[in-house]
């Protein structure tokens, strides 16, 4: 049985517990945790059904221009506890257009937000790089000022969506200064000329990845993004806003990881009782509680900060990233032991969780830059 008592903290009101008991129901009823044969396919359906259920609205700014990262949060912990492919399909779809979102001129809006949240484009995020990655201000694709518009140059690698998005937010170096200070935003057409998304990548879970390449790719001025040169700081602002989400669904893998282990130790016998007798057990099961309330507080108090004191939230967003994602990993392990042999077989939901969590401790900032993030924002504090 999952704990739901969080859903009482302060943080929320009461619009996200109806949230909560309603998107639980519609999962029990939509989504399955087999992995598809079909990848694409399957990423493709999924957001169609993400949008015909509503969710994906909550991607894109409501009537008053705001993103809930409260209703992300926890849409994205109960999307993760039940399907870890539909929490990757609607996390990209908030992710990939969050730039557009934040940034975007109202044509710009009009033009993708709309049929991003009805599941009618796939949105994607290209920041990475083959030669940096969590290095951003070094990145070394070339957007170069030509004829009224722009020659793009480069490659983006390990991109979510990469193959089967409609379209991508592209992040490449403009020159107005070094480093950070000389990036802009790109909206980019699937179909533009110039572009090769067909390089997929093959991950331990399955999902949409790929490299993407630019040869003389052609943009017209309207494609630019926001602010020329500001990109750097656009992608960081987007990052604040879903990086706490990460945290929400490392927390879901955990949640789902720890009631199936409850399980099991419930019913599975050991001498005369069951493993959940057993005092081995029963400490593995407190230590895994405790990683699952604990990421929950941070998690949660990152958004409420955001939404409700209107406060830029890139150290708490940090710290729920990395201790949400890093004790999910943990929660998962100790599920797996419980299991056995079993554990580790195709199939079983373990196993599969196993797989799906680790790739969380990388993408969006991996758990070494968060430590960064966290230690900066700390010894500020105590400099003059």
């Amino acid at each position: 049985m999952i704990d739901r008592d969080f859903l009482e903290w302060p943080f929320f009101e009461e619009r996200h517990r109806s949230l909560a008991a309603k998107l639980d129901r519609w999962c029990a009823s939509n989504l399955t945790d087999d992995e598809p044969a079909d990848t694409d396919s399957a990423c493709r359906t999924l957001v169609r059904t993400l949008g015909d259920g509503g969710w994906l609205r909550y991607c894109v700014p409501d009537e008053q221009g705001r993103l809930d990262v409260r209703s992300l949060a926890i849409i994205r912990e109960i999307l993760a506890r039940h399907s870890g492919l539909a929490d990757f399909a609607f996390a990209m779809q908030g992710l990939g257009s969050g730039t557009i979102s934040l940034f975007g001129t109202d044509a710009q809006k009009a033009a993708y937000l709309p049929a991003v949240a009805r599941g009618g484009k796939i949105a994607a995020f290209a920041l990475t790089e083959p030669e940096s990655g969590s290095d951003v201000a070094s990145i070394a694709t070339v957007a170069e000022e030509r004829d009224g518009g722009f020659v793009v140059d480069g490659a983006k690698t390990f991109i979510s969506n990469g193959g089967i998005a409609d379209f991508y937010v592209l992040f490449a170096r403009t020159g107005e200064a070094p480093g950070s200070k000389g990036i802009s935003a790109f909206i980019v057409d699937r179909e533009t000329p110039g572009l090769d998304d067909g390089e997929r990548i093959e991950v331990i879970a399955p999902h949409p990845l790929a490299t993407l390449r630019f040869t003389a790719m052609r943009l017209p001025a309207s494609a630019l993004l926001g602010e020329r040169g500001r990109g750097f700081a656009q992608a960081m602002a987007t990052l604040d806003v879903f990086r706490t989400t990460v945290g929400a669904a490392a927390l879901g893998l955990a949640r789902r990881a720890l009631d199936e282990a409850t399980k099991r130790s419930l019913t599975r016998r050991l001498g005369s009782g069951t493993l959940a007798d057993n005092p081995v057990t029963q400490s593995k099961l407190a230590e895994m509680v405790l990683d699952v309330e604990t990421s929950a507080l941070l998690v949660y108090r990152s958004a409420w900060l955001r939404d409700v004191l209107g406060r830029r939230n890139s150290r708490e967003a940090a710290l729920a990233k990395l201790h949400a994602t890093d004790s999910a990993q943990r929660v998962i392990d100790k599920a797996v032991q419980m299991f056995g042999g079993l554990g580790v077989t195709r199939g079983v939901v373990v196993e599969r969780l196993y797989r799906e969590i680790r790739a969380l401790r990388i993408y969006e900032g991996a758990s070494e830059v968060q430590k960064v993030v966290i230690a900066r924002a700390h010894l500020a504090d105590y400099r003059p």
